[in-house]
């Protein structure tokens, strides 16, 4: 049932948002140099590991970190970049992620490959057996401005608590977030 869900709704969102989103690959080609999609290596499913698609924010020298990690990370996002971060729509090309089954709407926010201890959390609470989501319980408690231990707990307890109510309750609590545009560092 979730994953028919997943593939109806990505697939209705990418044709509605299809316009707004040929639109931000324009705005990033004339920003900067690089790329318009930022790829990048993220823990999946069961440990396994797939390529993750963003709208690229950041130069293309910037170092393969967390943002968290970066010093100074402001200065390697570029202008659009910084509107993109701000509003979440640097997070549309995940869509396609969804689409292929590397993803759903809601689960765990997919870890970085190399966020080892984040990894090894995740692993004792039995998150790592849900599938990586283009938001979650963690994101709507927090997001970038919760510590680790927190996100593995928020984490476990939606794999524990999972239902199509509580998926509906966290992207409704998602939307309101990003228009308020709380929780974003």
């Amino acid at each position: 049932m979730k994953r028919m869900t997943d593939l109806l709704v990505a697939t209705l969102l990418i044709v509605i948002l299809f316009l707004p989103m040929l639109l931000i690959a324009i705005w990033i080609k004339l920003d900067s140099e690089g790329p318009v999609l930022f790829k990048q290596k993220r823990k999946g499913q069961y440990d396994g590991h797939f390529t993750i698609y963003k709208f690229r924010t950041m130069a293309i020298d910037t170092p393969n970190l967390a943002t968290d990690e970066l010093q100074n990370a402001a200065a390697f996002i570029t202008k659009s970049g910084h509107f993109l971060r701000k509003t979440s729509l640097d997070e549309l090309p995940q869509l396609f992620n969804i689409l292929k089954g590397d993803m759903s709407f809601v689960g765990p926010r997919p870890a970085l490959y190399n966020q080892y201890e984040l990894i090894s959390k995740r692993e004792q609470f039995n998150v790592h057996a849900a599938k990586p989501g283009l938001t979650g319980y963690a994101q709507v408690n927090g997001r970038d401005l919760i510590s680790d231990e927190h996100k593995v707990r928020y984490d476990a307890y939606y794999v524990q608590h999972y239902s199509l109510w509580f998926d509906i309750k966290i992207v409704c609590k998602t939307v309101t977030k990003v228009f308020k545009q709380q929780d974003i560092a």
